[in-house]
């Protein structure tokens, strides 16, 4: 259901080679398709035509193995199961109750322990990946940011406000923030001209020593605005870097719930901390474990990870948290639900990690519902609460557009948007791993240069297929919930939800792909309303909030639906219920030149 993690503890991993041919079913990693394999009557309401799919619950394994080679038996009962199917990394290892049959044929049958019925096959290979070496070359690691779009001047009017004791006042440019002066010379190498209401807030509050809960619309700078005040702290107050035989003793941990997200936030530090002596180093699953700890064990200031593979280097000694200074929860709302709870619980609360109150921890997302607020309180001490812009709401510089469509006519209506985008870089989410294949496939098919990416890609795959889109080789990638958070991908001009998410919240994450930084976006979404209604109310309140046309068969659904969103509440303000929270759009600024 969710993301696998593809490094166990200790098994031999093998070289997996990857097809790099042209063939559209073979060079892309994509399963070859037949006409009745795709949105037809045969495929069940979640997208399985029932051939190579995977089993669920306690249920049989799924699978003639074709497409890929042999199917797969179906997991165990008794695990955890998720309402997505791709929506986050995680190692095998840390998720025991799964079953762990696998068949070839029809799949046999299993219980919660594993056993199945049918002849076994070991696990399918994993590849040995080591990922290329960070580039080196300035141009190339300054050049992958979004540069400030047309309606950036609007973000001095968006509604900002500081709850919590004791709050510093905003910062008002870089030059006057207290910055080193080779990292305000990265900044400006970067092509940041003034900070975003965020950064005003966020770097101060960070550089004074203070705990900080952030939430600020998609695409408003929250990486940088913890980023730089970290980097800046570690470099005027620096301490020994503990290193053992084995491995290290970081000084500020950063958590991301994505391997794509954590790469990302990896290259951003580097870049902010270039020509310094701040080493970061970036661990998560699907690459070489023995390569990752080699990186660890040379020491590293900031660690970037993403939980699966964090706690198995922390289990096996190659990591532990007692020199912690800082410890970041990217996408917070995400790393607090109950997928990642756990571990976080076991690494904040780990005996080796410095105690809440000695250490500083902050946490940063879109979306941050109130029970999720309540979590988040055992990990903090005194903190401020920094709420920027309609919080959980989209930005109002992405055009949202609806179109009724039934699955049947999805297909047909992609094509037509496509051709009219006229090789602009357009993203597509869809809820699946089985049809981002087959629409990906599809589209390459009808002479759309296409690429997808999903949790069951090799993580050498996933990496290839960003690194197209990225580079324009690729014009479409069709990608799942992987994708959804975090990417600050250039020049994406156009979001589709082919298929829309079963959560608001993560529609607001994906539709901010686009319209970044001041930048004008756009996102379209097929509505089918057999499917989607639940959804209604929440989409009606997110497209008022952002002024934007509510289409009336949204609206009819809407009056009789219930809302999907299980907060209530997309947590715009500090639960804490501070009597006058302080609004602070539209301080007084000097005149200057930017």
């Amino acid at each position: 259901m969710s993301d696998e993690w593809d490094d166990g503890p200790s098994s031999t991993s093998v070289e997996a080679p990857f097809d790099r041919g042209t063939d559209f079913g073979r060079g892309r990693g994509f399963v070859a398709y037949e006409e009745n394999d795709f949105d037809s009557p045969g495929l069940d309401e979640n997208g399985d035509s029932g051939f190579g799919g995977r089993g669920h619950g306690n249920g049989r394994g799924r699978g003639r193995g074709r497409g890929r080679g042999s199917g797969r038996g179906g997991r165990g009962g008794g695990g955890r199961r998720f309402d997505n199917d791709d929506n986050e990394d995680r190692d095998s290892d840390s998720y025991s109750s799964r079953g762990g049959g696998r068949s070839r044929g029809r799949g046999g049958r299993e219980d919660n322990r594993g056993r199945e019925d049918n002849k076994t096959e070991p696990e399918r290979p994993r590849e040995n990946y080591i990922p290329p070496p960070p580039t080196e070359d300035e141009d190339e690691i300054f050049g992958q940011g979004i540069s400030s779009g047309i309606n950036f001047d609007k973000y001095d009017n968006i509604k900002v406000e500081v709850t919590g004791e004791n709050k510093p006042g905003p910062i008002v440019d870089f030059a006057r923030c207290g910055l080193r002066e080779f990292v305000l010379q990265n900044v400006k190498k970067c092509g940041y001209k003034k900070p975003t209401p965020v950064q005003k807030y966020a770097i101060p509050i960070i550089a004074g020593g203070r705990d900080l809960m952030a939430c600020a619309q998609t695409g408003s700078g929250k990486t940088a605005a913890f980023l730089l005040p970290i980097i800046n702290t570690i470099l005027n107050d620096p301490r020994e870097l503990v290193m053992t035989g084995q491995g290290c003793e970081p000084h500020a941990v950063i958590l991301s719930p994505t391997r794509e997200l954590a790469l990302q936030i990896f290259n951003e530090a580097r870049k902010f901390a270039l020509g310094s002596i701040v080493k970061s180093v970036v661990v998560y699953g699907g690459t070489s474990t023995m390569h990752q700890a080699q990186q660890v064990a040379r020491g590293c200031h900031i660690l970037v990870a993403t939980p699966g593979r964090l706690m198995d280097f922390l289990n096996r000694g190659r990591v532990n948290f007692q020199s912690v200074r800082f410890v970041v929860l990217d996408e917070a709302d995400r790393m607090l639900d109950m997928g990642f709870l756990p571990d976080v619980e076991k690494m904040l609360e780990h005996p080796t990690m410095v105690p809440t109150g000695e250490r500083q921890t902050v946490m940063v997302s879109a979306t941050f519902p109130e029970e999720i607020q309540r979590l988040a309180t055992k990990f903090l001490s005194n903190y401020l609460f920094l709420a920027v812009g309609i919080v959980g709401g989209a930005c109002s510089d992405v055009e949202q557009i609806f179109y009724k469509v039934s699955k049947f006519d999805k297909r047909a209506k992609l094509q037509e948007i496509l051709r009219e985008e006229g090789g602009k870089k357009v993203l597509v989410f869809v809820e699946t791993k089985r049809i981002a294949d087959f629409l990906a496939a599809f589209l390459c098919e009808a002479e759309f240069p296409t690429t997808s990416i999903h949790g069951d890609r090799l993580q050498s795959q996933r990496e290839e297929a960003l690194y197209d889109f990225k580079s324009g080789r690729m014009g479409i990638l069709v990608a799942t919930a992987v994708a959804a958070r975090g990417l600050d991908i250039k020049n994406v001009a156009h979001v589709i939800n082919y298929d829309l998410p079963k959560s608001i919240d993560e529609y607001v994450h994906r539709i901010g792909r686009t319209g970044r930084v001041g930048n004008r976006g756009r996102a379209t979404s097929f509505y089918d309303p057999d499917v989607d209604a639940p959804l209604a109310r929440d989409l009606v309140k997110i497209l008022q909030q952002a002024n934007q046309n509510v289409p009336s068969f949204l609206e009819s659904d809407a009056k009789g639906g219930v809302s999907a969103y299980k907060g209530g509440q997309f947590g715009g303000s500090d639960f804490r219920n501070f009597e006058e929270p302080e609004n602070l759009a539209g301080l007084p600024e000097p005149e200057e030149a930017w």
